[in-house]
């Protein structure tokens, strides 16, 4: 049963402070908030790379963008000012309560405690440790190696309100497929013509499978299926476009930083089978049903992130440093030392599967 404190909350700011694909595994949890609370103005608190998510989730009015200082890996300036004029803001937001999600290795005490400056009432996290009066509801969390969905969810359930389903979902614009369709008809892929996806791209380089097997592997595709293979990426990622099309030969399409967060989606809900690594598009493709392989290197453990409700296919060496949580790999990414044929053979394998 909802508390009865949280039951009268009107204006509601949900934070996650990472990428999209952390944002995405708050789905769920946002639309238990949202079912239980239906005209709560609800705002999410994101980075400037999580907020782009915020299009496809029907269940937010509104983003609050910051780069939040207890995220950054270094790249900030000190700036005492910058973290006075954040707290400034949220008090601008007139919150009635904060619900603060992380992972098992973040803290929820730092924006807890902005939130707490900043006169929100109530604040909610999770956390094995002693934090004091920082958040009014401190929520002891499951175990770490739960998957991430699960640990969202489990937060708000522990405040009372009632999961209404355990998987993510969007929901994609029809503006977005339209666009989305004009700009494959312009590459030569017409409506329901298949292809197969292939996202390079990834966070860190830790987790990317290498660039010149993601070419070998998508010129095999081709060879055999006789598909388009588009090869989808972000802005920055235009840096290695050149030498991806000029290696991976015929039948290859770029829409590498071609698309907005919406039309992506719509992309990934287009293709036939999805190649990715560990990023957001295999969150995407999970959320939509689409089949993918996945190069899942071992820097995470596969049960806190890996797709729960799609058809997915995870490849991975073992190696004895997994899971290492690093953002550079030192061991020449030994993990994911997956020949071009095996990705080839498991998408194959997805291709049979598919209704013709």
């Amino acid at each position: 049963m909802l508390d009865e404190r949280w039951s009268k909350i009107r204006r509601l700011l949900v934070a996650r402070l990472d990428n999209a694909g952390d944002v995405l595994m708050c789905q769920p949890a946002l639309r238990a908030i949202r079912h239980a609370l239906p005209d709560c103005q609800i705002t999410l608190w994101a980075s400037p790379g999580g907020a782009t998510m915020s299009c496809l989730l029907p269940e937010i009015d509104g983003t609050l963008v910051t780069r939040a200082l207890w995220q950054d890996l270094g790249h900030l300036e000190f700036d005492p000012q910058r973290e006075r004029d954040l707290i400034q803001t949220l008090a601008d937001g007139a919150y009635d309560a904060a619900i603060i999600f992380t992972s098992f290795s973040q803290s929820p005490y730092p924006p807890a405690y902005a939130c707490y400056l900043a006169g929100i009432p109530f604040r909610a996290g999770q956390s094995r440790e002693f934090g004091g009066a920082v958040l009014t509801d401190a929520v002891s969390p499951l175990p770490d190696e739960c998957h991430q969905v699960d640990r969202n969810l489990h937060l708000v359930q522990a405040l009372g309100f009632e999961e209404t389903a355990r998987d993510p979902r969007v929901q994609i614009p029809d503006a977005a497929r339209d666009q989305l369709g004009l700009k494959l008809r312009m590459k030569g892929i017409g409506l329901g013509r298949p292809f197969v996806l292939m996202h390079p791209g990834a966070s860190c380089p830790a987790r990317r499978y290498p660039l010149e097997r993601f070419a070998a592997a998508a010129q095999l595709l081709f060879t055999v299926l006789h598909w388009p293979i588009v090869f989808s990426g972000s802005e920055k990622e235009r840096a290695y476009e050149d030498e991806l099309l000029a290696t991976a030969g015929p039948g290859v399409i770029s829409l590498i930083g071609q698309t907005r967060m919406d039309e992506f989606a719509a992309l990934v809900a287009r293709a036939t089978v999805v190649v990715t690594n560990n990023t957001l598009t295999m969150h995407l493709a999970d959320a939509l049903r689409t089949p993918q392989v996945v190069l899942f290197s071992g820097t995470e453990r596969e049960q806190q992130w890996r797709p729960r409700g799609g058809t997915a296919v995870l490849l991975r060496r073992p190696t004895p440093c997994h899971p290492c949580y690093r953002f550079e790999c030192p061991y020449d990414l030994a993990c994911l030392d997956i020949p071009p044929n095996e990705v080839v053979t498991s998408v194959l394998q997805l291709v049979a599967e598919v209704p013709q």
